[in-house]
């Protein structure tokens, strides 16, 4: 969803406490509590809501250096040859081929809004014959952008509740059936999203899918906003899409919620958060921050280049690594928790209420007697104003009892968020990230399996396709280096072939190396590794494991990625 101007953004704290007031932003609270449960598994992390519609302008702009920290997981992004002119803007921004190296180097994978092909919103149909002829001109700009590894879906219309023309178009759901058959008789490969509706609505999507299902047209992935609705019906929507698919016998698509967040929530760090720990709860692919404003901000954490206070909030959550773990809310309090098992850290973002609250972490077990516990708010101060990194409010070491320690914040603002990091008394077990599990990682045309001799529990297995950059199989690792120089990498791996198998390795771009994996007895079974030197350079880089890949002649056999683990020489 586009907007023109809408000023009620919060770009102040009186703006902020007037928004308040507005159903659908957390509730004020004081005395609850919210449980973590770090014994148990939720789903790997991924950064499902670390993306946005429109997040990049350019491949300068927003500054490429900041985005790395988000750890960005999906973004939609404008048709090559966009048109669009949303929110105000006087020139084109933000076409997906073109931005895709931004995009990569910072993890993300890109879907294609086809409809902002058309320079307004809401859209201005045309002709059949004149958007069918710009379908085949976006696809072919595609399929000739040899070396883009990123692009994975064709979003084929936005919000068609409220910008499809009927009477000149006919019915949105012929409609779709006429656009995919369309986009796959050039592409048969990369994945279609669909419907976008502006919001859940079972009718339109018992409809739409019973149409697509008889129609040979079923999307790949289906997608819709959660806008002006909130995140409290999230689970309830997920419930009623799964029950729709089974009665038509349609096998659970991935869902992507590619705009979320309404004008009065998306600059509310609490506000975003609560999105965001539905989506992990309820196993949404991935999300996209709404676009309401500008271009290339990723979405208001960024203004003029520099962090806003949602910024932060959305760096906490880049953070993490390992597995999500199950969250319980209290009514308002609510919030998103990971397990780094490697470096016995707990990490949780919270937020909601008002006044002293309690965060309870369980599941401690192999912590010690004691923890120490590190506590630091996020800033409320909008999007057009800056917030230098946060400090500690809080370090302090509290006893273990049971497996369990409480976390006291006292004056808690409901719009703010909350970082807590729990470690054992004497630290996390590395003072630095060193090992990278392959399923934390961005997998493309591969897949995320779980086995107890995983080193998190969880691997990325089927790294089967070679042939072009639609299919090719791979693992970017998004890696931070303290300082330039040479580094080991250990990969951790599993070979249940025969005989040796081979892929190749490169990093930031640069030239392959291959990598052999001798055969380890069976699948899915890790005790192994094979290493190799890199060169990295201080801060952030992509380690790309592939099958095949741009410039890579192709590995062979079959390997699965556990992990890997980088060591200073």
């Amino acid at each position: 969803m586009k907007r023109r101007n809408i000023t009620l953004g919060l770009g102040t704290v009186a703006v902020v406490s007037a928004a308040l007031l507005v159903p659908g932003l957390p509730a004020a609270a004081d005395g609850t509590t919210l449980v973590v449960d770090a014994g148990s598994v939720l789903r790997p992390v991924t950064h499902v809501a670390s993306g946005g519609l429109y997040a990049l302008a350019t491949t300068t702009t927003p500054d490429p250096t900041q985005l790395p920290p988000l750890h960005l997981n999906q973004l939609t992004q404008p048709a090559p040859g966009v048109q669009q002119l949303g929110n105000g803007a006087t020139t084109p921004t933000g076409d997906a081929l073109k931005v895709a190296p931004v995009a990569i180097a910072s993890g993300a994978q890109e879907t294609i809004r086809m409809p902002d092909i058309y320079p307004d919103f809401p859209y201005k149909w045309v002709s059949w014959n004149d958007y069918l002829t710009k379908v085949d001109t976006m696809v072919k700009a595609r399929l000739a952008a040899t070396s883009t590894t990123n692009i994975n879906g064709w979003e084929l219309w936005n919000e068609p509740d409220g910008t499809w023309d009927t009477t000149n178009a006919g019915p949105f759901n012929d409609g779709w059936v006429k656009i995919y058959n369309e986009v796959r008789s050039l592409d048969t490969v990369t994945p279609i999203v669909g419907p976008s509706y502006s919001q859940y609505n079972h009718d339109l999507m018992l409809a739409f899918l019973t149409n697509a299902k008889a129609k040979n047209a079923v999307p790949d992935v289906i997608s819709w906003h959660e806008l002006s609705q909130g995140w409290a019906g999230i689970g309830d929507h997920m419930a009623d899409l799964r029950a729709i698919e089974n009665s038509l016998g349609i096998s659970p698509r991935p869902v992507s919620i590619n705009e979320y967040a309404w004008t009065d929530q998306v600059d509310v760090p609490s506000a975003s958060l609560h999105y965001i720990s539905q989506f992990e709860r309820y196993g949404i692919r991935d999300a996209e921050r709404a676009y309401w404003y500008e271009s290339g901000t990723v979405n208001g954490l960024l203004y003029n280049d520099k962090p806003t206070a949602s910024y932060w909030m959305y760096k906490w959550y880049g953070d993490m690594t390992g597995n999500m773990v199950p969250v319980t809310a209290s009514g308002d309090f609510d919030g998103i928790a990971s397990l780094d098992s490697s470096r016995k850290i707990v990490t949780v973002v919270a937020g909601g209420v008002y006044g002293s609250n309690t965060v309870t972490v369980k599941g401690l077990g192999g912590f010690g007697s004691q923890a120490t516990v590190t506590l630091t708010a996020s800033g409320i101060s909008g999007r057009t104003t800056n917030a230098g990194q946060p400090t500690p409010v809080l370090t302090t070491t509290v006893p273990i009892v049971n497996g369990t320690v409480s976390v006291p914040i006292t004056n808690q603002d409901s719009r703010a968020a909350y970082e807590i990091v729990v470690t054992p008394a004497s630290g996390p077990t590395t003072a630095t990230q060193q090992v990278y599990e392959a399923e934390n990682a961005t997998v493309v045309n591969a897949q995320r399996l779980s086995a107890p001799t995983a080193s998190n529990g969880g691997y990325v297995g089927r790294i089967d396709g070679t042939g072009d950059a639609r299919t090719d199989s791979f693992v970017d690792f998004l890696v931070t280096a303290p300082t330039a120089g040479n580094y080991t990498v250990a990969v951790r791996y599993a070979n249940g072939g025969s005989a040796t198998a081979t892929q190749g390795l490169a990093y930031n771009g640069g030239a392959w190396s291959t990598l052999s994996y001798p055969t380890t007895g069976s699948w899915g079974a890790f005790s192994n590794s094979v290493s190799t030197t890199v060169s990295l350079k201080a801060g952030s880089n992509v380690i790309r494991l592939a099958k095949g890949s741009p410039g890579f002649a192709g590995g062979s056999g079959y390997a699965e990625l556990d992990s890997i683990t980088l060591t200073h020489q």
